[in-house]
């Protein structure tokens, strides 16, 4: 049987290789703690699983969703509000919005959109595991443009050799950022904007995470002037509503990026159920007190985690956004070589660095979307059980 060749280049998916250790675990009866994955355990709110209730009720959501290519036009005009009332961002519902089945969508979606075969795209170097394959896909190579401790993981766009700049067709980032927890300034932002101009490189800018960050400034890529002539900005209700599984997000920013989608998606699938996107506008419109409720627990489980790994001895500085801590990995240990002693001894799963670029390397993540006296127990083990660790 032949298989495509394009997929020799694709690596078992990271978190599916972490979910299948977890299973091979527990079917030996060990009681496994995952602080590998972000996928929130705390429920959706109840007046959007209400909507999409009453939405599933009624037979005209059981035919093909409406406007399929773009996304409900009611859905689109929720996220325009949504983007005006959170990041003072102005947004064309009908021109500059598209609906996604999550924003993991959209990062293929857009590769599809605007790169060619042969192409040379920039990505985040340690970044989302997510983004490369969709380069690879397209026939393009992907250039991993490092990420440091000592520049706050923010990509030092002036070490981007100037002929692989005008070689390139698009750029991907994520902040806050996976996994690191790095946030973006708006000086960064601003640079950023003035680079893709100056290079005619397309931006795609993953912000599933915009709304989780603690003591600073919520951004959004698109609140930067200048922002919409050079990208889009995808983000998704997965992280601030806890709908990782209801799978839906939205593509924002320049019109033709955004037209370019729409077009690769109605060519790929028939839209989002309308009943969830029903329940999504609820979300966008009615749930903010409860985003400030969730960053409120993750900012109680994150000090409690820190607490406990400067007890054993990690000093570092903390991550400002989204629900991980990115923490070094102790002295004589690479980052797989961690995580498989906090697996075997505390049986404690945590995400290499190294799954995450070459960068990576010598950190581990860890997620904080467990439930309170999970966390608690995941800490207990670990400063029962880990040997003395040293620290560089």
């Amino acid at each position: 049987m032949h298989i495509a060749k394009r997929l020799e280049k694709v690596p078992p998916y990271l978190f599916m290789t972490l979910r299948n250790k977890i299973n091979a675990a527990r079917a030996q009866g060990i009681d496994v703690i995952s602080l590998a994955i972000g996928d929130p355990v705390d429920a959706t709110p109840d007046r959007v699983v209400e909507a999409l209730a009453a939405a599933a009720r009624d037979p005209e959501n059981h035919r093909y969703p409406t406007d399929e290519e773009w996304g409900m036009l009611a859905f689109r005009e929720a996220v325009a509000r949504w983007y005006g009332r959170r990041y003072g961002v102005a947004l064309d519902a009908k021109k500059e919005i598209v609906a996604l089945i999550g924003s993991k969508e959209g990062c293929h979606h857009f590769a599809l959109a605007v790169v060619d075969e042969g192409d040379t795209v920039l990505v985040t170097d340690p970044g989302y595991p997510g983004y490369k394959p969709s380069i690879w896909f397209v026939g393009a190579e992907p250039y991993p443009v490092a990420m440091r401790a000592e520049n706050g993981f923010l990509p030092n766009l002036s070490e981007i050799p100037s002929e692989v700049a005008k070689k390139a067709s698009a750029f991907y980032l994520n902040y806050p950022n996976n996994p690191t927890g790095a946030v973006a300034t708006r000086a960064f932002l601003e640079e950023l904007v003035a680079f893709a101009k100056a290079y005619d490189i397309a931006i795609c800018y993953d912000n599933p995470y915009s709304e989780v960050v603690f003591g600073v400034e919520r951004l959004s890529f698109l609140s930067v002037p200048g922002a919409k002539e050079v990208g889009v900005e995808l983000n998704s209700l997965s992280k601030p509503f806890n709908m990782t599984g209801w799978r839906i997000g939205m593509a924002s920013g320049n019109p033709d990026i955004v037209g370019a989608i729409a077009k690769v998606k109605s060519n790929t699938d028939s839209g989002i159920f309308n009943a969830i996107q029903y329940a999504g506008i609820e979300a966008l419109d009615h749930c903010d007190a409860f985003t400030e409720h969730m960053v409120g627990v993750y900012r109680v489980r994150r000090e409690r985690m820190l607490a406990a790994l400067d007890g054993l001895g990690w000093r570092f500085d903390a991550p400002k956004g989204t629900f991980y801590l990115w923490v070094p990995a102790p002295k004589g240990y690479t980052s797989a070589s961690f995580c498989e002693l906090l697996l075997e001894q505390c049986a404690v799963v945590s995400a290499p660095g190294a799954a995450y670029g070459v960068n990576g390397e010598g950190y581990v993540r860890f997620s904080l979307t467990v439930a309170e006296d999970r966390l608690d127990e995941a800490l207990r083990r670990m400063t029962e059980r880990l040997p003395k660790l040293e620290f560089d």
